[in-house]
């Protein structure tokens, strides 16, 4: 697995994740799901899971928090914030999300499919004091019951295409695309031609199409 940024980064970005759900729910007294959603919407989520240094390392959590919700044009004056943040288990939250991100290469929308900002939370009491790899095979399993859809099918349906649609505009033999939409065959191993022009009619970047192995096992 190539991650996005270095591991000497990582502590960073899971304190500043941590300190942005602490501070965002339990000093600006978000829902934990509502504020992880305008994560989500914003550009920042797309930026931290890419490793760029200014959102990853380069704000505290509280300024990630407050310019989250600049960027949802939310109208309300945000409280100060208090000199240090215990762990809690909404800064755990936001800390073993951004390991999971930066393990697994897994985007933060993809993960929220998987498991809720609630869901994980209800983990606390369980997991905080384990290896951040069970929580890497917890959520994996989860992952695998749900039996998600292909990140193909997803970014097709957002775009309102049919399978017989995108293959006209893509030029992908309309089978083959079928079987790569179903899982029938795995896209990772699929042509560079095939998925720039996926990529190009779906407008994401090809890393975008390739899926994660959630039954990989978490040893390196």
């Amino acid at each position: 697995m190539t991650h996005a940024y270095d591991e000497q980064y990582l502590s960073d970005a899971m304190n500043n994740l941590g300190e942005m759900m602490d501070y965002a729910v339990n000093t600006c007294h978000f829902e934990i799901n509502e504020f992880f959603g305008m994560f989500l919407v914003s550009d920042l989520a797309g930026q931290f899971a890419k490793g760029v240094p200014k959102v990853v390392c380069g704000m505290s959590g509280v300024e990630l928090a407050m310019e989250v919700v600049r960027k949802s044009g939310a109208d309300m004056e945000l409280p100060d914030a208090e000199a240090e943040y215990d762990r809690s288990p909404e800064y755990w939250c936001g800390w073993i999300v951004a390991f999971y991100q930066w393990y697994t290469g897994v985007s933060f929308r993809e993960m929220s499919q998987i498991v809720s900002m609630t869901e994980i939370q209800k983990m606390y009491p369980t997991l905080h004091e384990a290896s951040e790899l069970k929580f890497v095979d917890t959520v994996n399993a989860i992952a695998r019951r749900k039996k998600l859809p292909t990140k193909l099918r997803m970014l097709r349906k957002a775009c309102g295409y049919s399978q017989k649609e995108l293959a006209e505009k893509s030029g992908v033999n309309l089978r083959t695309l079928q079987e790569y939409d179903n899982r029938a065959m795995d896209i990772n191993r699929a042509t560079g031609g095939t998925l720039t022009a996926l990529s190009k009619v779906l407008g994401c970047q090809v890393e975008d199409l390739l899926e994660y192995d959630y039954a990989e096992g978490t040893e390196e």
